[in-house]
C-alpha cells in the first residue's frame, strides 16, 4: 500500500445501537427482505433521546419553549409520532409536509409553517388547523390576512426577521420593512394575531443566536405597545452536529490533500465534520449568553416570552444509517474503486459538491473474518455517470469489498437520506426501515392502522 497517499481514519462517532445491529444478522435478515438495493435504517428511540435532552435543556435554565422538529432533514413518518409529546411540534413548508405532520397525530397548534412564499393552498390548511405561520413578506401578510377571514380565523403569526449580518438575503423583513408590518398587523387585529418574530441564521455559532434573540426581545416589547402579545421568538435550526472526534477532525483539515481523493477531487468547502459546542449543549450556550447584561434566559422570563428552536439535523443526530450492497471492485491505480447497488443521490452531500466525509464500513457475507488485506477505496453509484460517486476519498477498508458485502455510511439521517434522492434508471428509492425494540419494519406514512 502506498503511504504516502494515505488519508488518515474519520471514524463517525455513533451511538451504541448502531454497530450492535451492524454486528447482528438483523442487518442480513432486512437486506434480503429489501432485495438487492440500498435501504436506509431508522431509530426514533434516539430521536426521542436527543429531543429530550434538547427539553432538558431549556428546562434546566428555566425557559419555557417548544421544539418544532425541522422535517426537512427527513421524510420519515416514524420520526413525526415521536413528535406527539408536550413542548414538542414539527416545522413544515408545503402541503405535503403539513398534511404528513397531521397524519401522523400532530395538532395544528404543534405544527410551525416556514418558508417563503407560500401557496395560497399551505396558507389555506395551516390557518384550518391553526398552526402557527411564520410571514416572509408584507404582500404574504395581506394573503393570511384576506385568507383569515375568509375562515372566519384569527391567524397566528410571527415576522421573520432578516438577519442584520445577511442584508442580501432573501429571507426575512428589512428593518423598515418589519417596522411598517408591525404596525400593519395592528391594523389587521381582527385577522392577525402577531405572536412575535423568527429568524433563521447560517453557520452555527451559539452567540450570534443568542444576540439576535437577545435584540427580538426588545422587538417584542415594543410590539406589545400597539396591543400585540408577542410571547414567542424562534431562532431557527442550525443546532451544531459533531460526526467525528475532535483529534481526527483536526487532523485531517491540516493535512488534507489531493492525493487522497479519487481523480484528485479535493472539496473546496464541507460540512464541519466536528464542532463544539452541538445539540443540548449549545441550546445552553445560548441560552447562558450574556445580552444586555443577563443571560438570555433570564431576559426571556422576565419578558414573558418563549423560545422556538427548529432543529434538523440536531434531533436526527445519530438516528439512522445507509446501507449499499457491494457489486464489484476493480483497481484504479493505487486505490480501488468499489460499485455498489443505487446511487449517490441517497447520499446527498455529493451532490452539493461536497463529500460526506465520515468513514464508511464494510460488513462482510459471513460475518467479520482477518483473510484479507487492508485496501484503500473509492465507492461509486451503479448508474452511467461518471460523477455518481458516493465517496471520492480512498478510504481504508479492512478488506477488497466483494459482492454481496455490504457497505454502510453512518450517521446520515440528517439531509443525506432523502434530500436529493432520485428515480434515475428508474430506480425505486431505498426504503426506510424502522428498528426498535421489538424488531423492524418499513416506514409507513400513516399509522393508523397500527394503532390498537
Amino acid at each position: 500500500m502506498n503511504t504516502t497517499t494515505l488519508s488518515p481514519p474519520l471514524p463517525a462517532i455513533e451511538r451504541p445501537w448502531a454497530p450492535k445491529l451492524r454486528d447482528s444478522g438483523v442487518l442480513w435478515e432486512i437486506a434480503r427482505a429489501i432485495g438487492g438495493g440500498p435501504f436506509h435504517v431508522i431509530h426514533p428511540a434516539t430521536f426521542a433521546d436527543n429531543l429530550g435532552d434538547l427539553l432538558g435543556a431549556l428546562a434546566a435554565e428555566c425557559t419555557p419553549g417548544t421544539v418544532y422538529y425541522g422535517k426537512k432533514a427527513n421524510k420519515a413518518a416514524a420520526w413525526l409520532r415521536e413528535c406527539t409529546r408536550p413542548g414538542a411540534g414539527v416545522d413544515v413548508a408545503s402541503v405535503p409536509e403539513l398534511a404528513h405532520a397531521l397524519g401522523n397525530g400532530l395538532r395544528g397548534e404543534s405544527i410551525g409553517v416556514t418558508g417563503a412564499a407560500k401557496s395560497d393552498g399551505l396558507l389555506w390548511l395551516s390557518l384550518r388547523h391553526r398552526c402557527l405561520l411564520a410571514v416572509d413578506a408584507a404582500d404574504e401578510l395581506e394573503r393570511v390576512a384576506a385568507l383569515a377571514r375568509d375562515l372566519g380565523e384569527t391567524a397566528e403569526v410571527l415576522l421573520r426577521v432578516r438577519p442584520p449580518t445577511a442584508p442580501a438575503s432573501r429571507f426575512g423583513l428589512a428593518p423598515d420593512h418589519l417596522a411598517a408590518a408591525v404596525r400593519r398587523c395592528a391594523e389587521l387585529r381582527d385577522a392577525v394575531s402577531l405572536q412575535g418574530f423568527s429568524f433563521h441564521l447560517d453557520g452555527y455559532d451559539p452567540v450570534a443566536r443568542a444576540e439576535l434573540a437577545g435584540e427580538l426581545v426588545g422587538l417584542c416589547l415594543d410590539a406589545r405597545t400597539l396591543g400585540h402579545p408577542a410571547t414567542k421568538i424562534s431562532i431557527g435550526g442550525g443546532l451544531a452536529v459533531a460526526y467525528v472526534a475532535a483529534e481526527d477532525w483536526h487532523r485531517f483539515e491540516r493535512d488534507r490533500h489531493d492525493g487522497w481523493f479519487h481523480a484528485g477531487r479535493n472539496p473546496g468547502r464541507t460540512y464541519p465534520y466536528h464542532q463544539e459546542p452541538v445539540g443540548a449543549a449549545m441550546v445552553t450556550a445560548i441560552l447562558r449568553h450574556d445580552v444586555g447584561g443577563a443571560p438570555l434566559a433570564d431576559r426571556l422570563r422576565a419578558a414573558g416570552i418563549e423560545l422556538l428552536l427548529e432543529p434538523g439535523r440536531a434531533l436526527v443526530d445519530g438516528a439512522g444509517f445507509s446501507v449499499f450492497p457491494v457489486l464489484g471492485s476493480k483497481p484504479s491505480g493505487d486505490h480501488l474503486i468499489t460499485t455498489v447497488a443505487g446511487l449517490s443521490m441517497s447520499l446527498s452531500e455529493q451532490w452539493k459538491g461536497s463529500e460526506f466525509l465520515p468513514d464508511p464500513v464494510l460488513v462482510r457475507a459471513g460475518g467479520p473474518r482477518d483473510d484479507g488485506e487492508r485496501v484503500r477505496t473509492s465507492v461509486v453509484g451503479s448508474s452511467c455517470m461518471e460523477y455518481d460517486v458516493l465517496t471520492w476519498r480512498a478510504v481504508e477498508l479492512p478488506a477488497a469489498p466483494a459482492t454481496g458485502d455490504l457497505i454502510v455510511y453512518p450517521n446520515t439521517a440528517g439531509y443525506q437520506m432523502d434530500k436529493n434522492e432520485s428515480g434515475f434508471h428508474q430506480l425505486p428509492l431505498p426504503p426506510k426501515v424502522v428498528v426498535d425494540g421489538t424488531g423492524w419494519h418499513v416506514d409507513t406514512d400513516y399509522p393508523i392502522q397500527e394503532i390498537r
